[in-house]
C-alpha cells in the first residue's frame, strides 16, 4: 500500500479515531477553561440589552470558537475527507495541532505554515464555485449543528437593530461568506486565496486573516461602509484578537481562553461563556491525557504509513 492510498482500510478507520481523540481533546479543553461560577448555560438566550439603532453601526464576530463549536476548518476537512479529497490522517494532523492550541493556547508557527500549505495544495486548480459547493454542503452536514445558540442570539440581536453583522476570521473566505449567508448576515471577511479565471492558483491574496490582519480588516471595512468603529462592537474567545477588540467601542469575550480572559476582566470587557463543565464530564478523560493518547495513535499511524511505504 502507498501513501496515496493510505485512506482505505484499516489504517485510515484508525486515523478516523485518531480525528474521533483528539476532537475530544480540544473540546475538553476549552470546557476546562471555562470557570465554575455560574455562567449562561449553551443554548441559553442572550440578555444583553439591544443596542439602538443606527446605521453607523455593526457588530464583528470571530468565527472558531466564538461562533463555531471548535474549528470551522476542521469540520470543513472532516466533510472533505468524506469526499475522499484527503485522508483522515491528513484531518488527524490538524486537529492535533489545534488540541495543542486548545491546551496551550499558543500557535505553533509550524503548524499554521503546514495547514497552510496543505490548504493551498488542495485548492490549486480547482474552481473556485467547487469550494464554494462544497462549503454549502458541509454547512448542511456539519456546520450547522456546531453554532453556538448563545453567539446566535447576539448575532440577530444586532440585526434586529439594524445593523450590520460581518464574520471576521483566517477561515477561508469561501467559506465563512457561506457561514454568514446561511445565518442571514451581512458578509465575510476572510484568508482569501488568488484565483484566475476562476481557478485557485495554490497562492494566497496577503497574508492569513489572523491577528493583527484582522484589525487592519475591519478599519478598512469601516471606512468603505461608512461606520464609526465607536459605535461597533466586536466579539472573539481568542487573546489573538485583541487588536480587533481594542480597536471597536465595545469588545465582548466569548468562551474565552485564559489570556482573553484575563484582559477582559482588566479593561471591564463582558464575558459571556456558553461552554459547560458537563462537557468534560461527558468526555470523561482529562484534555492532556486524550491529546497524550491520541498523539501516541497519530505517532503509530504515521510508523505504519512509512513501514509500509
Amino acid at each position: 500500500m502507498t501513501d496515496d492510498t493510505f485512506s482505505a482500510g484499516a489504517g485510515e478507520a484508525s486515523a478516523e479515531r485518531a480525528v474521533a481523540d483528539l476532537d475530544a481533546a480540544a473540546e475538553a479543553a476549552q470546557a476546562e477553561a471555562a470557570p465554575a461560577e455560574a455562567e449562561p448555560a449553551e443554548g441559553e438566550p442572550a440578555e444583553r440589552p439591544a443596542p439602538p439603532a443606527d446605521l453607523t453601526a455593526a457588530a464583528f464576530f470571530d468565527v472558531d470558537n466564538t461562533l463555531v463549536q471548535g474549528s470551522s476548518l476542521v469540520h470543513f476537512a472532516r466533510g472533505l475527507a468524506a469526499r475522499d479529497y484527503f485522508t483522515y490522517l491528513d484531518v488527524a494532523k490538524f486537529v492535533y495541532a489545534q488540541a495543542k492550541f486548545q491546551l496551550t493556547g499558543r500557535e505553533n508557527s509550524e503548524d499554521v505554515a503546514e495547514g497552510r500549505r496543505k490548504a493551498l495544495s488542495f485548492i490549486e486548480g480547482r474552481p473556485t464555485a467547487e469550494l464554494s459547493a462544497l462549503g454549502e454542503e458541509i454547512y448542511d452536514e456539519i456546520l450547522a449543528d456546531k453554532i453556538w445558540p448563545g453567539t446566535r442570539d447576539l448575532a440577530q440581536m444586532h440585526l434586529d437593530a439594524g445593523q450590520q453583522v460581518w464574520l471576521v476570521t483566517a477561515t477561508p473566505y469561501e467559506l465563512a461568506e457561506t457561514i454568514a449567508k446561511r445565518l442571514g448576515l451581512t458578509g465575510a471577511l476572510g484568508t482569501v486565496a488568488e484565483s484566475v479565471d476562476g481557478v485557485f492558483t495554490g497562492r494566497l491574496v496577503g497574508e492569513i486573516l489572523h491577528g493583527p490582519g484582522k484589525a487592519h480588516a475591519v478599519r478598512a471595512l469601516a471606512i468603505r461602509e461608512g461606520l464609526n468603529l465607536r459605535r461597533c462592537t466586536a466579539y472573539s474567545d481568542s487573546y489573538n484578537d485583541v487588536p480587533m477588540l481594542t480597536l471597536v467601542g465595545t469588545a465582548v469575550a466569548i468562551n474565552p481562553d485564559g489570556d482573553l480572559r484575563e484582559v477582559a476582566r482588566e479593561r471591564g470587557w463582558e464575558i459571556r461563556d456558553f461552554r459547560t463543565a458537563r462537557k468534560a464530564a461527558r468526555i470523561g478523560v482529562p484534555s492532556a491525557l486524550a491529546l497524550g493518547a491520541a498523539g501516541g495513535a497519530l505517532a503509530a499511524l504515521a510508523s505504519r504509513r512509512h513501514d509500509k511505504g
